[in-house]
């Protein structure tokens, strides 16, 4: 008797289990509901209408003319000078706004005075209104601004940066000046989490300070060091909200962006050229983004195992 009750009870089990699991995936999946809702609504639907709409002549006639639209884009000449200064900005702002404040971060968690100072220093800009950041450079680099009055100490000669090719060094300053802080704190996190065994470990075996850093705590701070890199990327792109406040919509030739040329053509009505503008400029985004991930993980694999 208690054998042949006691097997169905065996039996039995694996069958309730997946019913718990499937019971517990259920109720998941009813909490993530609203959220998948809200990004098939506001993210998924729109970008197939601006796919739909890069392969039609109009939104109103609505027919359909292949690949025209990326060519007639691409030969564009506002298209190719928006795209080259955006890249060139993105290849120049991203680099250093990854080496500096990865510096930064190095420097805080070393011995120094004044260093929650310092770091509620490099934070104030992310609680700064980016209308009032955008004032404040407007009066530094005016033409009769803070800037050029410095400089007349030294020189007699006048620059109006926002209206010359040295616009493109105030972007950039404004560029680090905004996001140095939030990614200086990202790696100092990232440091503070990296085991201290192993860094004992290594000035035993006589590793010199740059070795530490470079083989340990760089090895260990590689998927930071991708996110932070991503971020500045994305953060890189989405520039033209600076530069269109100090600017308007038609700015010095090196300061003209993607999102300047996307911008005009949306207020020209010609959603066919934009939709067409913003798959090229996500490809060339997802392009980047695939090889950073691809070196990130090459380089990082050893230290995951």
């Amino acid at each position: 008797m208690k054998i042949n009750s006691f097997i169905p009870k065996r039996i039995k089990q694996p069958k309730q289990r997946v019913k718990t699991i499937g019971k517990r995936g259920l109720v998941s999946w009813l909490f993530l509901l609203p959220s998948l809702v809200g990004v098939m609504v506001f993210f998924v639907m729109p970008f197939m209408v601006v796919i739909g709409y890069s392969f039609m002549n109009n939104p109103i006639q609505k027919e359909f003319v292949g690949f025209s639209n990326f060519v007639n884009v691409w030969n564009n000449d506002a298209f190719r000078l928006a795209g080259g200064n955006t890249l060139k900005f993105s290849f120049t702002a991203v680099p250093l706004a990854v080496i500096l404040s990865l510096v930064l971060a190095v420097v805080m968690e070393s011995r120094i005075p004044f260093k929650s100072f310092f770091r509620s220093a490099f934070l104030s800009p992310l609680m700064v209104p980016t209308a009032s950041i955008v004032l404040i450079w407007q009066v530094m680099f005016h033409q009769n601004g803070l800037v050029n009055n410095v400089l007349m100490m030294f020189s007699d000669s006048k620059t109006d940066w926002l209206k010359s090719d040295k616009a493109y060094i105030v972007i950039i300053s404004l560029f680090l000046w905004k996001n140095l802080g939030y990614n200086m704190i990202l790696f100092m996190s990232a440091l503070a989490g990296i085991p201290k065994e192993l860094i004992e470990v290594a000035r035993i075996e006589s590793a010199g300070k740059f070795q530490i850093f470079w083989h340990v705590k760089l090895r260990f701070m590689s998927p930071t060091i991708m996110f932070v890199t991503i971020m500045s990327l994305i953060n890189s792109f989405k520039v033209f909200r600076e530069v269109y406040l100090l600017t308007g919509d038609y700015p010095y030739d090196t300061l003209y962006m993607l999102q300047h040329y996307m911008n005009n053509k949306f207020a020209a009505l010609d959603y066919q050229m934009l939709s067409a503008a913003a798959i090229i400029m996500f490809i060339i985004v997802s392009v980047l983004i695939y090889f950073l991930v691809r070196l990130e993980d090459s380089y990082g694999k050893d230290v995951e195992g």
